[in-house]
């Protein structure tokens, strides 16, 4: 119970990634917001989990709907401890200059300005209690990008940048800003990332992971209760690669 009476909003919950740190916290005795795009499938997960767990539909990309999401998460459980921004998109592996404006602007609004939002909510109700953590999920993509995916590299590493520098802004509130860098791993924008979904460019993909896998929700999962947990109440900015040795 690492977590026990901890608040915690999970963003991009209703699956992935997202939904693999949802269920351990939860297991690990925190109260949970499962947020999501799609409210639908935040809500049957949020049943799942049961007592301690409530669903809020968000399109984080949205500023008024990340503080609705922020003002239900404290009418629900009067507090907020942690926040971990899972909630990304990607476009189609594909040359640069083949990805329109509108994907663009999709693509930096859900993966960094939702970061933005994210200040912007949580922030001044961790200044008011004396501390609390934010867990951006980045990726390797942000520190080793792969061809075809320029837009989706550079999100990541803004995402990098950010918390490093919110994480030194705002140490001496005891608010601590930490990353996640996964590999990509069995979620819906897997077949995204390689462009399709075919046994040999999967292989080729697995073969550049020297541990040999794709990563996994419980990897992704794990890593985030560890920053969360008072374990790492000494960890600000570090922005740690979960990728089987992707990035070495």
């Amino acid at each position: 119970m690492r977590l026990a009476n901890k608040v915690t909003i999970i963003t991009g919950a209703a699956q992935g990634f997202g939904e693999g740190i949802a269920r351990l916290f939860a297991a690990e005795g925190a109260k949970v917001v499962v947020a999501d795009l799609n409210a639908d499938k935040a809500q049957q997960v949020a049943a799942d989990i049961g007592d301690g767990a409530i669903a809020c539909g968000v399109d984080v990309s949205n500023g008024a709907q990340f503080q609705a999401m922020v003002g239900r998460c404290l009418e629900a459980f009067g507090d907020l401890d942690a926040i971990v921004n899972n909630a990304g998109t990607t476009h189609v592996n594909q040359p640069m200059l083949d990805v329109d404006e509108a994907t663009f602007d999709r693509v930096f609004n859900v993966n960094v300005k939702s970061i933005f939002h994210s200040a912007h909510a949580c922030v001044p109700i961790f200044r008011k209690r004396g501390g609390g953590s934010i867990v951006n999920i980045a990726s390797t993509a942000g520190l080793r990008p792969r061809p075809g995916l320029v837009w989706y590299n550079s999100s990541k590493g803004a995402v990098i940048t950010m918390t490093k520098a919110m994480a030194i802004e705002l140490a001496p509130e005891n608010i601590r800003v930490n990353a996640l860098c996964p590999v990509a791993g069995e979620t819906p924008l897997l077949k995204d990332f390689m462009g399709q979904d075919t046994p040999e460019i999967r292989a080729r993909f697995v073969a550049s992971i020297p541990l040999g896998r794709l990563s996994t929700p419980e990897d992704i999962a794990k890593a985030a209760l560890h920053f969360v947990s008072d374990d790492a109440a000494f960890l600000t900015g570090v922005c740690m690669e979960v990728d089987g040795g992707r990035c070495i």
